[in-house]
């Protein structure tokens, strides 16, 4: 525990225990005060966000706490001084918090959110807040597009080897919220309960004398219904061992390089020739949303998707920020040129169509909400009150529930892989 605690606690940035120091020392770090969580655009292209990783959140606002260690650290680097040290060593979020569901849809400016607490506790989650919803709601927005893109067909998730070794366990748990049906990386099953799958690497391959070697000893342990790599050296020879070895019943094969659509349609072909009908094709090899999209006329049945996942599909960061918009009931706004805030709490209503299409994310202050439709509905939930987490909140599988509801919900333009605005307005009322 001590461990995790340390890790969570000293994701706070050295400028935020400035601003804290500072606060203290003049007496303005009790402050009643309100953060809110929001993107100012889109990545360059998306029509939608996804927002992930809030339970991972909250689990770590309820362990943040400062160990002996971290405070020795900090007093013998002359980081912050003695009261703040105090201040530090007792430090429990007592606030609240409300935000945007994970597997919720957001928008320019959805507060997805929103923090309220004093100054001196609040300031102090800002890192920590943004690293990790900055990286989850990358990749489940990139993860969304891919699932949409493979129209039903599962996608694997195996891009372990293309990131952190902290930051795959998270990405994977956010490509499954967003759609995918499994991944390669054992801890996120062991975590998040998420299933594992994955087969032998062109090394296992190579590992044997001959190609007819290494099949019989993977189909000996794994059965028949496996997945065998069939391009480490000719695709149509393994195609034709694989077969050979396992019988019809050969559960799929792997193509993992060269180009797939025109090599999946051939080995589709040379399957049903062989008596192999029902066994499944699965491609792999820097595969992403426009990619799957291309593929969807072939005979594909399963996807395996690494690199292009875990970095967000070129935009590795969701681009949200940690902003104080109340200070004493009172609203404050930056208005740095190109990095306007809009003061003041606030809170969402998505409006409806009677058809269920979603057409106006409706951003209003606090407390004073528009006239709700029928088919309205507001989007931020309850998740902390008195520094305790809320109970029942929606679990991993809720959220990949809500997010097929909501992509369901988009008008047909906002599922367009091709560049364009938002998939709906956001309207900002006084």
């Amino acid at each position: 525990m001590a461990e995790q605690n340390a890790s969570t606690a000293l994701l706070t940035d050295h400028y935020e225990l400035t601003m804290l120091s500072s606060a203290l020392a003049d007496g303005t770090g009790e402050r009643p005060c309100v953060f809110e969580v929001f993107a100012r655009k889109l990545p360059d292209g998306r029509r939608y966000g996804v927002v992930a990783g809030t339970a991972r959140v909250l689990d770590a606002i309820a362990d943040f706490r400062f160990t002996d260690a971290e405070l020795a650290q900090l007093e013998s680097t002359g980081v912050v001084d003695d009261a703040t040290l105090a201040w530090l060593a007792d430090y429990e979020f007592s606030g609240e918090i409300d935000g945007y569901p994970e597997g919720e849809l957001y928008f320019p400016g959805s507060p997805i959110l929103t923090v309220r607490g004093s100054f001196a506790e609040a300031v102090v989650l800002e890192t920590m807040v943004l690293s990790i919803l900055n990286h989850d709601s990358a990749v489940a927005s990139a993860a969304a597009r891919m699932s949409s893109a493979a129209h039903g067909r599962p996608i694997i998730e195996m891009g372990g080897r293309r990131t952190h070794e902290y930051a795959a366990v998270a990405a994977a748990r956010a490509a499954y919220l967003a759609g995918f049906a499994t991944t390669s990386n054992l801890e996120a099953g062991r975590r998040y309960g998420i299933s594992t799958r994955g087969t032998v690497a062109h090394a296992f391959i190579l590992l044997h004398d001959n190609e007819e070697e290494a099949v019989r000893a993977q189909i000996a342990k794994m059965g028949t219904d496996t997945t065998v790599l069939v391009d480490t050296y000719d695709i149509t020879a393994g195609i034709e061992t694989a077969v050979r070895v396992a019988g019809p019943e050969l559960g799929a094969v792997r193509i993992d390089s060269g180009d797939v659509g025109p090599l999946a349609r051939r080995a589709r072909e040379q399957l049903d020739a062989l008596g192999a009908r029902d066994t499944r094709i699965v491609v792999s090899g820097d595969l992403d949303e426009h990619a799957i999209a291309a593929l969807r006329a072939e005979p594909v049945d399963a996807y395996g998707v690494g690199t292009s996942v875990v970095t967000g599909s070129g935009a590795p960061t969701a681009g949200m920020v940690y902003k104080l918009v109340e200070v004493d009931g009172r609203p404050v706004a930056k208005r740095s040129t190109h990095k306007e805030s809009r003061g003041g709490c606030k809170a969402a209503l998505r409006r409806h169509k009677e058809t269920g299409t979603a057409i106006e994310e409706v951003i209003h202050p606090a407390g004073s909400p528009p006239a709700a439709g029928q088919y309205d509905r507001p989007v931020q939930i309850p998740l902390v009150r008195g520094g305790q987490t809320v109970e029942d909140l929606p679990t991993l599988e809720d959220s990949r529930q809500r997010l097929r509801k909501a992509l369901v919900s988009l008008p047909w333009e906002g599922l367009k892989l091709s560049h364009g605005e938002p998939a709906i307005p956001t309207v900002f009322t006084q």
